[in-house]
């Protein structure tokens, strides 16, 4: 017989971190808002929800790894947005962003998500902070539920 270990997607009592970037504020506050209402929606309590604001994406990776060592969260949100510009700066704190938020979960074993809107337009990032493709920040709590809930079964 086949063992199969799945989270569900109830807030249920894990505590979650949101680290939110203020750079691109009018996307992320989006994304900030849509994941504190999936969190509520599917059980949640504001007591188990922390929220840090940092100053842009590339400082994501650092402060979930802060929050992760507390060991006081089931699971980290990353919520930012990069936007294209002429230069290649966005290429390096993508890249910058998405391998520190994937080695944050390694290193420390709490499921960290990457909730990082990167586009090639500003309306690219619209689209994806809920006006057609769903909003991100939903789907990274989402993601931090069903990872948390998971974890729990180990």
């Amino acid at each position: 017989m086949v063992t199969r270990h799945e989270g569900d997607l109830l807030a249920h009592d894990a505590k979650i971190a949101l680290v939110v970037s203020r750079f691109n504020d009018f996307i992320t506050r989006h994304l900030l808002d849509a994941a504190v209402d999936t969190h509520a929606r599917h059980g949640g309590s504001d007591e188990h929800l922390t929220i840090v604001h940092v100053p842009g994406s590339f400082e994501l990776p650092v402060t979930a790894l802060r929050l992760a060592q507390t060991k006081k969260f089931d699971a980290i949100v990353c919520l930012g947005c990069v936007i294209r510009g002429a230069t290649q700066h966005y290429d390096l704190v993508v890249d910058a962003a998405a391998k520190g938020v994937a080695q944050v979960g390694l290193q420390t074993g709490v499921p960290t998500i990457f909730g990082v809107i990167t586009a090639d337009t500003l309306e690219q990032a619209i689209e994806r902070a809920g006006s057609k493709q769903g909003n991100q920040g939903a789907k990274a709590m989402l993601g931090a539920m069903e990872m948390a809930n998971l974890f729990k079964r180990f």
